[in-house]
């Protein structure tokens, strides 16, 4: 067998491994707060929050989950919180893109923890972004209170959430509520800061104080339906709109009202019948190297993703470490930025390693963001990149100015941009390569993805020669013993940190997905994206 067919193999072993340690971890994570609650959910006559979901997407559609790692491997001594205590869907009711978003009663009778905040303000970002509804499906006992200081007062807090629903409403994206458990307390806000609120009888309740809290201060004794059930919302205060009898018929009840919104205004993105890709998907399993040290072509990785023969290349032979072209996803028209692996020559013949950005790259790539943004035509970033290029001869080139305006491009660019991490995102390279912080309208990563400021083994080796240093300016030395336990302590942590469960369990991408759903990905975001306006460009510094 040829290097290369073993390689191949090696490398889709690999990837099949990754993939299967994903989906085990998924198939827990799906399952929330466990069987046995799940049992007592339904023996109460609820859904569950994954149920209700199936049931409220339109049958065959296709969907894409956003946050299913977030708190993932996060408040152990709680007992965990599985996909934060919410499921969040993009996906297709009565035809039209929306997002959807579940409290998971199961897990901690679906209180917010953190994380769970995070994951419904990014919710909440995504529809405003995209001018798409929102329809949320309440059943939460509140603030998690044994940690609400790191949930309720900041800025990015709980509250954040109800100030986005006022100004959703003012942007006109339309925001319906279905109560089909408990809202207490703050939370009580989000469903009637909604345009509509429904509410399900015999399971769903509503105060702002629960019946135990209305003894203890006012010494009132009430029950909990009288106190805020359906009837009481529905027949006295007025504050539901409309009382269903179960999880069924509110859910229908939804997708009644979801089929007379009308019409969106669309952005005009281009689009043409798909073709399929010129290589079968599954060949990235083998394509994308395991060993993450190993340069590949990365236009046969676009290959396995683009439309057949879609591809032009910009400034081919210039800037070679990023490879930026037009093309087409599923019949969209896109621009492509790309990290080139492959270890190239320059236009002075000089060699550059693969997965840096030089000052040639980031000036190329700053230009044909700069078209992609006058032509109105979305972004997508595939990231594996290590970073700028280092030292003198770099610094002397102006590495910090070029890459400032590449940064500078990736910030005021107004059109609709996707991330995809590949592989390593990696400092300054992250950012470049519009990493979370520069609004992508969705990020996702492969199970072979790193995000950190730099590698373990090189985080290991600066923090070891650091810590060093420090130990010889005061006269102490370190036995090579024991600077090799300090060197593995830290490289242990980085890679700890570095994986890709470790960034979606914070949310620092919105999903991990299995390589070959990559193209549908893209297609669903441009989808998504083409429901809103898209601003004029201005490219800021970089008109002088």
């Amino acid at each position: 067998m040829k290097k290369k067919e073993v390689d191949f193999n090696k490398n889709e072993d690999g990837m099949n491994l990754a993939l299967g340690q994903m989906e085990r971890r998924l198939e827990k994570i799906y399952l929330g707060g466990g069987q046995k609650r799940i049992e007592k959910h339904h023996a109460k006559g609820k859904m569950t929050a994954r149920e209700r979901i199936n049931a409220l997407i339109d049958e065959g559609s296709d969907y894409l989950e956003i946050g299913a790692f977030a708190g993932y491997g996060m408040y152990e001594e709680y007992g965990g919180c599985p996909a934060g205590g919410t499921v969040i869907v993009l996906g297709e009711v009565e035809g039209r893109t929306c997002l959807i978003v579940a409290n998971d009663a199961t897990v901690k009778a679906g209180a917010w923890f953190p994380i769970t905040g995070k994951k419904n303000l990014r919710a909440q970002e995504i529809a405003m972004e995209n001018k798409i509804p929102i329809i949320y499906l309440v059943d939460s006992a509140g603030v998690f209170l044994p940690m609400q200081d790191e949930i309720f007062p900041d800025k990015e807090h709980f509250g954040r959430i109800f100030r986005n629903n006022a100004k959703m409403s003012s942007m006109g994206i339309t925001q319906i509520s279905a109560i089909m458990g408990s809202c207490v307390a703050g939370g009580a806000y989000l469903p009637i800061m909604s345009d509509e609120a429904l509410i399900v009888e015999g399971t769903g309740s509503i105060f702002l104080a629960g019946p135990a809290l209305v003894k203890a201060a006012i010494g009132e004794v009430v029950d909990k339906e009288t106190l805020g059930g359906a009837s009481t919302h529905c027949d006295i205060s007025g504050v539901t709109d409309y009382k269903l009898k179960d999880d069924a018929t509110c859910i229908q009840t939804i997708r009644d009202l979801m089929s007379k919104i009308g019409a969106p205004e669309k952005a005009g993105f281009d689009r043409i019948e798909s073709i399929a890709p010129k290589t079968e998907a599954k060949k990235l399993y083998g394509l994308f190297p395991e060993d993450r040290t190993k340069p590949y072509d990365t236009l046969n990785i676009l290959d396995c993703i683009v439309d057949q023969d879609s591809m032009t290349l910009y400034k081919e032979d210039y800037g070679k470490t990023i490879i930026c072209a037009y093309a087409r996803i599923d019949g969209w028209a896109v621009g492509i930025v790309a990290n080139n692996r492959e270890v190239v020559k320059n236009k002075k013949g000089e060699m550059q390693f693969g997965g840096v950005i030089y000052s040639d790259s980031a000036d190329k790539a700053t230009r044909f963001i700069m078209n992609c943004n006058q032509k109105k035509i979305p972004l997508v970033f595939f990231h594996d990149v290590s970073g700028f290029m280092v030292g003198t001869k770099s610094e002397h080139g102006g590495i910090i100015k070029d890459g400032a305006k590449m940064v500078n491009a990736v910030s005021n660019s107004t059109v609709p941009k996707f991330s995809v991490v590949m592989g390593n995102s990696y400092g300054a390279g992250n950012y470049a390569m519009c990493g979370k912080a520069y609004d992508p309208r969705l990020i996702v990563a492969w199970p072979t993805a790193k995000i950190a400021v730099m590698g373990g083994k090189q985080a290991a080796k600066v923090l070891t020669q650091i810590k060093m240093a420090s130990m010889k300016s005061k006269g102490e030395t370190l036995d090579q013993q024991k600077e090799d336990a300090y060197f593995k302590e830290i490289k242990e942590r980085y890679d700890h940190q570095t994986t890709p469960y470790y960034a979606a369990s914070r949310l620092w991408v919105d999903a991990i997905i299995r390589p070959e759903e990559t193209r549908n990905f893209v297609s669903r975001g441009i989808e998504m994206a083409n429901h809103g306006k898209v601003e004029k460009f201005n490219p800021g510094i970089l008109q002088t």
